[in-house]
C-alpha cells in the first residue's frame, strides 16, 4: 500500500474520530440562534424563552439569540448554508416562508436549500375584525362577502405569505370572494384595522390575544377553542377543513453531520416538552407541535404541496 494511501486513510479515521467526539460532547460551547426577523415578534418572543430554558437545562453551554432582519426572513436564510456547520449556528426557519418566498425570485435560496432539524409550534391561522365591525359573528362576515364579491378588504402581512394564502384557502373553502390587502408589518395593519381600513383581517391567534378587547376574533384554525376565547368557534366547526398557520423551528447548514442533526432536533424538543414552556405558550395562543429531523421530509413534503395549491388557487403560480 502506497504512503499517501496510508496516510489518506488515517486522515478519514480521524476525521470520522473527530466527528464522532462532537457529537459526544455536543453542546459544550455557546450556541448562536439566529432569528431572521426583527426583535418583537413570534419567532423572537418564543427564541428567548427558548434561550432561557437552555441556560438552566445545560449549564456547560448557553444560547445567545441573534436578530438578523431582512427580506422578510430571506437574508439570513440565503446565508445559511455559509454558517458554521457543527451545530453551534442555528437559524429559525418557517413555513410556509420557505417555499413560498422562492417562487417570487426574490430571495438567494431554494426551498431545498434550507435544512429544517425540528418545528416546535404553530400559530394558527385566525379571522379578526375591528371592534368596531358590524360583523360580529364568522357568520356574518361569510354572509357579507356572499352579498358583495370582490368588495370586502382582508388585512394581512406581506405576499405570498401564510397570510396571503391562508386568505386564498378561505376564499376557496368558504366560497367566497373577498380582496387581500397587504401591509409591511403588523404595525401598520394595526393601525388600518383600528380605523376600519379594512373589513378583516387574515392573521394569527396570538395576535387576537394581545389585541383582545380592542378586536374581535370571530374563528380559529386551532383543533379546539382557546380559553381566551371559549365563545370562539373553530373553523372546523363553522363546515372548513382547516386546522393550520404559520410553523415555526430551527434549520441548520446543510454540511452539519446527521448526528449533529439529531442532537439539535433532541435538545429543541427537550426544550419544548418543558411543562412551563407548554403552559406560557399555549396561554399566548401558539398550537405546539413535535416535527422531529426524522419526520422532516415526510411532513416538508406535504406542507409544501399543501402551500403550492394554495399557490395556484391565487393564481400566483401556474
Amino acid at each position: 500500500m502506497k504512503l499517501h494511501s496510508i496516510l489518506a486513510g488515517v486522515a478519514l479515521g480521524l476525521a470520522a474520530f473527530g466527528a464522532h467526539a462532537q457529537a459526544q460532547n455536543y453542546p459544550d460551547k455557546q450556541i448562536q440562534y439566529i432569528i431572521p426577523f426583527p426583535a418583537g415578534g413570534e419567532s423572537d418572543y418564543v427564541a428567548r424563552l427558548q434561550a432561557e430554558l437552555f441556560k438552566n437545562k445545560y449549564k456547560q453551554s448557553s444560547m445567545l439569540v441573534l436578530n438578523k432582519a431582512g427580506a422578510g426572513g430571506g437574508l439570513a436564510w440565503s446565508q445559511l448554508n455559509t454558517m458554521p456547520a457543527d451545530g453551534y449556528t442555528i437559524v429559525g426557519v418557517n413555513l410556509p416562508h420557505i417555499v413560498l418566498q422562492p417562487l417570487e425570485g426574490s430571495v438567494q435560496y431554494k426551498t431545498e436549500d434550507i435544512t429544517p432539524v425540528y418545528f416546535y409550534h404553530f400559530t394558527a391561522d385566525a379571522i379578526v375584525v375591528p371592534g368596531s365591525s358590524p360583523y360580529k359573528t364568522y357568520q356574518e362576515l361569510v354572509q357579507a362577502a356572499k352579498a358583495k364579491p370582490g368588495t370586502l378588504n382582508i388585512a394581512g402581512s406581506g405576499s405570498l405569505s401564510a397570510n396571503h394564502m391562508a386568505h386564498e384557502r378561505w376564499n376557496k373553502q368558504a366560497a367566497v370572494k373577498t380582496t387581500y390587502v397587504p401591509f409591511k408589518g403588523t404595525g401598520d395593519l394595526i393601525s388600518s384595522m383600528m380605523g376600519s381600513h379594512v373589513d378583516a383581517a387574515m392573521t394569527y391567534l396570538p395576535f387576537a390575544i394581545q389585541q383582545k378587547g380592542k378586536m374581535r376574533l370571530l374563528a380559529v384554525a386551532s383543533e379546539k377553542r382557546h380559553p381566551a376565547f371559549p365563545d370562539v368557534p373553530t373553523f372546523r366547526e363553522v363546515g372548513l377543513d382547516w386546522v393550520d398557520g404559520a410553523y415555526r423551528g430551527v434549520a441548520v447548514p446543510k454540511a452539519t453531520p446527521k448526528d449533529i442533526q439529531k442532537k439539535v432536533s433532541n435538545i429543541m424538543a427537550e426544550l419544548n416538552s418543558d411543562p412551563d414552556m407548554r403552559s406560557k405558550l399555549s396561554a399566548a395562543g401558539y398550537d405546539l407541535v413535535d416535527i422531529s429531523v426524522d419526520q422532516m421530509p415526510d411532513f416538508v413534503a406535504k406542507r409544501t404541496k399543501s402551500y403550492l395549491q394554495d399557490a395556484k388557487d391565487a393564481g400566483l403560480v401556474k
